[in-house]
């Protein structure tokens, strides 16, 4: 082996708790980001699921008697 290969594997093994724990943290930091966005995308995809099945729903008709407020309304045409 050439002395720089031999200084670098002297480097690495000094280094390599601290080399060890960036490696273990990243990979702790990458693997949070992919559960992050996967639960970003199922979350996204259930509430537009849940908004095209609220769509398809035929809608809810309420009736209201109005004849008071259209007495009302004669009242006052009247009275000008």
């Amino acid at each position: 082996m050439s002395q720089a290969k031999v200084n670098r594997y002297k480097e690495e093994k000094a280094n390599r708790r601290q080399i060890m724990a960036r490696e273990k943290r990243n990979h702790r930091i990458a693997v949070f980001c992919g559960w992050a966005v996967a639960a970003a995308l199922i979350g996204w995809a259930g509430y537009s699921a849940y908004g095209i099945y609220e769509d398809s729903r035929p809608m809810e008709t309420v009736y209201a008697n109005l004849d008071p407020i259209n007495d009302y309304m004669a009242t006052l045409n009247t009275e000008v």
